[in-house]
């Protein structure tokens, strides 16, 4: 007899109209930056998710018409048949592994911008576009609304010919024209359209008929529709409008995938939303409106809360985005009972981060994600050894503990050196911060495999000097450690130390985070960095009960949490603990008791008391290990290093994300044949010039 698993339930067939799911895991629309721009990337990445165990997997949005154009972000698109071979790609993908395979049909009204296209923009009403662009969208008319319903009819027919299994109608996230027509706040139509809650669901149920009718014979259709925006009476609530939109349409789709609106709402980082299962109070009714199955999102990695909710009736299916990313082989870990294995999510956003910029998605959990094609990376299976020549690894931080483990994955003899008495290097210090304690997941799961390896050897409190190194003769050696906010003033905004900082009470974020007493008198936190670490040091010595004045050089705190979809969350929570914030200024004098600013724009100076200083600016390679080393290995010619190569911060600071990716490509490059790392770097998708042609432009 098979033996027994404790989650069997997760791995029951669920019925989806006339297709069937092989189990409950069910990979939900998420955003890649691959898109129609990378079709052979896009199809490899949702491939490796079907093969970790996902009983569907679906593409990110898809654009049907050239009116949805949300360039320069690479979405799918579906515009017309000729879309359809790229998209095949991803459908053959995930098929070979005996998956579903699932398509988001979108129209994004004013959400799109139309850059490319340069068509206007669509909206149920005149409003100004969802984007800082001058323009705005124009109401749609019965005319449009017709053209738009057969645009979804003729992807969701070009879709099933591309080999989809399951079509969506897509009114999520506040980014689709389908939810803009639900919403009163975007809906002011005065017709059939608009109005009541059962004039403004007019279109979806249009929509989805009008699939069914298309496609329904073999393909099931899904409604993806956020229940409530977390906007209390000033938008739709779960338990009001939201509940009304199911009632009404309960029976009509196959499969309801419901969640939060917008984007920011649904994929909220633990930072601020520290609680697996935190959609689950917003969807916990739906099951009992429809007979549909349903899913949803909740960013959980454990297995008992899946089970729970399945066997609580909250969810057929369970739906992920970022537990997907972070280890597409979730599922299957799961059922091989390797549940120790599972690399959580730590909710950081470096995913949604790659979407926003508009290039492919990255992990800091899964340095593979996005890597699966270009340089046919796999998150399970790495390449054996070359030889059994031994390795060191100096700096256990989280470029160092992922070099030592591909290495030893590899089969190489490993020995990892670590200076402190703790593995984890910045993430046991940033996990310290307020709302960061889910990033020390990184060290966790890579703490755990390394102890299970045979072939590995772990010295803590050991720093090794260059001599040290040397004498112990190893061939090959990585240097992982690390880097130091610097103390003097150096940072985005100006290049030249600033006059006074070397008095007392000057400190930086690596102070904070190793406990330093902080003295009394008021606290300036002057970020010069703009991405997290500011505001993040700010919050955490407010919550401290600390007077705090956060001083930036940006026009907003943090303004690169806005690619983690946090910038507001961060700011709106400072400005509620009575953080005093100073935008657009740069700290240009340190005085006993005080500090000049200037305004960046103007010059103007302005004075701040100030008892304590933290700089938070830029950061210093620690790299004087590997100098040293280098020279004297050069000076040394008896003594062999073969191998000598600095990763993560100590060759450059960057996200902890980079570091990561920096340990894992030397663990996979190490006795690689160079010209197969230089070619993996060169590969990219082109265009084909097959059927293009050119004429002249007519007078």
């Amino acid at each position: 007899m098979p033996k027994q698993n404790a989650y069997d339930i997760l791995f029951e067939p669920v019925v989806i109209g006339p297709v069937t799911a092989k189990n409950r895991f069910y990979q939900v629309p998420h955003a890649c930056g691959m898109g129609h721009l990378r079709p052979n990337a896009h199809a490899a990445m949702r491939g490796v998710k079907a093969e970790g165990g996902w009983a569907v997997v679906s593409t990110e949005e898809a654009e049907i018409h050239p009116s949805s154009d949300l360039s320069p972000y690479s979405e799918q698109r579906i515009w017309d048949e000729r879309d359809i071979p790229a998209l095949q790609l991803m459908t053959d993908s995930v098929h070979q592994h005996g998956a579903l395979a699932a398509i988001e049909l979108v129209h994004n009204g004013h959400h799109a911008p139309n850059l490319f296209s340069r068509l206007p923009a669509l909206a149920p009403s005149s409003m100004s576009l969802d984007i800082s662009y001058p323009r705005q969208a124009r109401a749609m008319s019965k005319r449009d609304i017709a053209e738009f319903r057969r645009w979804h009819r003729t992807a969701a027919r070009n879709a099933k010919t591309a080999g989809f299994d399951i079509v969506y109608a897509y009114a999520g996230h506040k980014m689709s024209l389908l939810h803009h027509f639900l919403l009163p706040q975007y809906n002011q139509r005065s017709d059939e359209y608009g109005g009541s809650i059962e004039n403004r669901v007019r279109l979806a149920r249009e929509v989805l008929e009008e699939t069914r009718e298309e496609i329904g014979d073999s393909c099931a259709v899904a409604f993806r529709f956020a229940v409530d925006e977390l906007a209390g009476t000033d938008g739709m609530q779960a338990l009001e409008e939201g509940r009304a939109v199911v009632e009404l349409l309960a029976e009509l789709p196959d499969l309801w995938d419901v969640n939060v609106a917008g984007w920011d709402n649904d994929s909220q980082t633990t930072r601020f939303q520290p609680q697996d299962g935190y959609q689950v109070p917003y969807i916990d009714w739906v099951k009992q409106v429809t007979q549909k199955p349903v899913v949803g999102v909740n960013r959980t990695s454990s297995p008992d809360l899946m089970l729970s909710l399945v066997k609580r009736g909250v969810l057929d299916f369970i739906g992920a985005a970022r537990p997907s990313i972070a280890d597409p082989f979730l599922p299957n870990k799961i059922h091989e009972d390797r549940i120790d294995e599972i690399r959580e999510c730590i909710g950081c956003n470096i995913c949604a981060s790659c979407d926003s910029m508009g290039v492919p998605i990255r992990c800091t959990q899964n340095p593979t994600m996005g890597e699966e094609w270009r340089r046919r990376w796999h998150p399970e299976i790495i390449s054996p050894k070359v030889s059994d020549s031994p390795a060191l690894v100096v700096g256990a931080g989280p470029a160092g503990l992922e070099c030592a483990l591909q290495l030893a994955r590899r089969g190489y003899p490993v020995t990892l050196a670590e200076a402190s008495s703790q593995l984890g290097g910045r993430v046991l210090g940033e996990s310290g911060l307020k709302g960061l304690s889910a990033w020390l997941r990184v060290r966790d799961n890579r703490a755990y495999e390394l102890e299970r390896m045979a072939n590995l050897e772990i010295f803590l409190e050991s720093r090794l000097s260059a001599e040290d190194i040397l004498e112990f003769e190893f061939a090959n050696v990585f240097i992982a450690t690390g880097s130091t906010w610097r103390r003097d003033g150096i940072g985005r905004s100006r290049r030249q130390a600033i006059p006074g900082i070397d008095r007392e009470n000057t400190l930086t974020p690596d102070d904070i985070m190793n406990g330093i007493t902080l003295p009394n008198g008021p606290i300036v936190v002057y970020d010069d960095d703009q991405c997290y670490m500011g505001g993040v040091i700010a919050d955490h010595l407010s919550a401290l009960g600390h007077d705090i004045v956060l001083v930036t050089s940006a026009s907003v705190v943090s303004p690169w949490t806005a690619y983690t979809l946090e910038q507001a969350r961060v700011q709106r929570g400072l400005i509620e603990q009575g953080v005093e914030i100073r935008a657009n200024e740069s700290v240009t004098l340190v005085e006993p008791g005080q500090i000049e600013t200037a305004c960046v724009f103007s010059g103007r100076k302005s004075r701040i008391p100030c008892g304590s200083l933290v700089l938070v600016t830029e950061r210093d390679s620690e790299n004087t290990v590997a100098t040293a080393l280098a020279k004297l290995r050069d000076d040394a010619p008896g003594k062999i290093i073969e191998t000598l190569e600095v990763i993560g911060d100590a060759l450059a600071p960057g996200l902890i994300a980079d570091a990561v990716y920096s340990g894992h490509l030397a663990a996979r490059n190490f006795e690689v044949d160079p010209q197969e790392i230089t070619a993996a770097i060169y590969r990219r998708e082109m265009p084909s010039l097959q059927d293009l042609t050119w004429e002249k432009p007519s007078n």
